[in-house]
């Protein structure tokens, strides 16, 4: 008899997980111990599946480090049980949690595939049964007697991507997310198309790394025309920030007024950690190609390069929650890869 990879499939909350109550019209969370019963199909993969259940499911909107926490903590506790984990996700925040696990889980020799679904379980028309099913069964996927994925990824709409390397992209179609600066790993067609050359590897020599100390000291800003110099020293003066991405023009433009500049200093100066990414919705930072960013760069602003502004933030959480790093130190691990998150 051939062997069945067991997946454990984690249901922290989202539309994937609600079916509409005929009588009233409301939306309302499944019994996932019922998995099997709603969606029959599963018993037609290659595997074996176990389910495990947020006591309180979440509204991806609502989700916090902590909640990274606890299914970064429930992996770690089944890791060797399971071959595989799939995990539901509302999702508004689906490309913060990929980001958010690819660095709280290290050295990972077995998949971590987040999926949801923009309309419930139960809807006539849903995307939900073809984003689980295909998630389970590409988690499932073994060569040489191991798992074939060894990342956290993100299934969606046929696609599955590296997670740090998404965005959300719309509301309202099916095809949600995008991967703006590499390409998918796997597509699903009449058959998987899969790009061997283009997935991590783990090392089976190593144990799993696991990093939960987030901090969620930092904050997002976008750079546009006419930001006033009040403004942007009030922001940079937050009391206890510790990290800031900064959003800028192309790639890796800001203003290059002294205030501005003075500013940056000051804060870098202070300890304040500051990341430039590039607001445009594909492309890299490349901080000294244009005049406006040459300043940045010599005032010690960190490039972002190729990276996500989800990404960006969840890297900036994980390696403050490291610690123990100085200036250039902490420099350095940013603008390197950690799980395949940017380019060099």
């Amino acid at each position: 008899m051939s062997y069945k990879p067991a997946i454990l499939l984690i249901y922290t909350g989202g539309t994937i997980g609600m079916v509409k109550d005929f009588t009233t019209g409301a939306l309302k969370a499944f019994n996932f111990d019922q998995l099997l019963e709603r969606i029959p199909e599963l018993h037609l993969l290659e595997c074996t599946i176990d389910t495990y259940s947020f006591e309180e499911p979440i509204d991806s909107s609502d989700m916090k480090p902590e909640h990274w926490v606890t299914m970064t903590e429930v992996i770690q506790k089944h890791y060797n049980k399971f071959d595989g984990f799939v995990i539901l996700h509302g999702s508004d925040t689906m490309s913060y949690s990929a980001s958010a696990l690819s660095f709280m889980l290290q050295n990972l020799c077995k998949p971590v595939i987040l999926t949801g679904s923009q309309l419930p379980i139960g809807d006539l028309r849903t995307d939900a049964k073809e984003n689980l099913i295909t998630a389970i069964q590409i988690a499932s996927l073994q060569k040489g007697n191991r798992p074939l994925i060894q990342e956290v990824c993100l299934y969606f709409e046929y696609k599955l991507y590296r997670g740090n390397r998404t965005s959300k992209v719309s509301a309202e179609l099916f095809n949600a997310f995008t991967s703006p600066n590499i390409s998918y790993l796997v597509e699903s067609g009449v058959n998987l198309k899969i790009k061997e050359e283009s997935l991590l590897k783990g090392d089976t020599d190593k144990p799993l790394q696991v990093y939960t100390n987030m901090f969620a000291t930092v904050l997002i800003l976008k750079i546009y025309p006419g930001m006033k110099q009040n403004v942007f020293e009030s922001i940079l003066n937050i009391s206890g920030l510790e990290g800031i991405i900064l959003e800028t023009y192309g790639a890796g433009n800001a203003p290059t007024e002294n205030w501005f500049l003075t500013t940056l200093k000051n804060a870098i100066t202070n300890g304040l950690k500051v990341i430039n990414v590039t607001q445009c919705s594909s492309g890299s930072v490349d901080m000294g190609k244009y005049e406006t960013s040459t300043e940045m760069k010599q005032l010690g602003v960190i490039s972002g390069k190729d990276i996500t502004t989800e990404g960006a933030i969840t890297k900036l959480m994980h390696l403050l929650g490291r610690g123990n790093m100085n200036n250039e130190e902490f420099k350095q691990a940013f603008e390197n890869p950690i799980c395949g998150e940017l380019d060099i």
